[in-house]
């Protein structure tokens, strides 16, 4: 059990240590993954940066994940044809909902970012973080965005997830760090005393914050 979101964070970066020094880019996927985020990046005294993600609903079942699309130049989609099969999801519909979930994927960069250049991962360490992972669609995308946009080496890493959501990350990114893999798992809440939802201006806050703390810690000393 994690006392919040931030809680999760410091003991996540304490699992994270070893890349101390590293050439370490932390991509948080928002919103519940920016406070966790926030901490792992403060620890490794790494860039922060946002990997924004949305789930594609099934039409009729909003929450269940047919697939995911990671923002881009050229946006990386995630099917899952089982889903899809399933749901007995037409293409048409699909694209639909990608193309509404493409609209929200730019509204929240324009509200989150704002003019912020983005962190260059290309030849880097890049770790994930979210506050917890269910299906793992969205994690899905975010590590197929992230081989696109060259990154050597993907680091996954979440407070809690179910064993068999993570053993299927572990075949699609270089490493998953996962604190806590409950059976049964039922809802990544369960495992948080404070799982508040996040509002946009929390996100806003948190990056601004960091940034300007980064920047107060690389403020020379003075001599005299």
């Amino acid at each position: 059990m994690f006392q919040d979101r931030t809680d999760a964070g410091r003991q996540l970066a304490d699992a994270l240590a070893r890349y101390d020094g590293e050439d370490v880019a932390v991509l948080a996927l928002p919103r519940g993954g920016v406070p966790v985020a926030v901490e792992i990046a403060a620890r490794l005294n790494a860039p922060l940066d946002l990997l924004l993600v949305r789930k594609i609903g099934v039409p009729s079942q909003p929450e269940l994940a047919m697939g995911a699309i990671m923002d881009g130049p050229e946006p990386t989609i995630v099917r899952n044809e089982l889903i899809i099969r399933q749901a007995w999801v037409s293409g048409a519909e699909f694209q639909t909902v990608c193309n509404r979930e493409l609209g929200e994927l730019e509204r929240r960069r324009r509200a989150y970012l704002a003019d912020r250049e983005p962190v260059e991962i290309g030849g880097r360490t890049v770790i994930l973080v979210d506050d917890g992972i269910a299906t793992g669609a969205t994690m899905r995308a975010a590590v197929a965005g992230s081989r696109k946009r060259g990154a050597k080496r993907i680091v996954v890493a979440v407070p809690v997830a179910p064993s068999n959501t993570v053993e299927r990350l572990r075949r699609e990114a270089d490493e998953v760090v996962c604190l806590e893999e409950p059976a049964p798992f039922h809802a990544i809440g369960f495992h948080y005393l404070d799982f508040r939802q996040l509002a946009d201006g929390d996100v806003t806050k948190a990056i601004r914050q960091f940034d300007a703390d980064r920047s107060e810690d690389r403020r020379p000393i003075p001599t005299d």
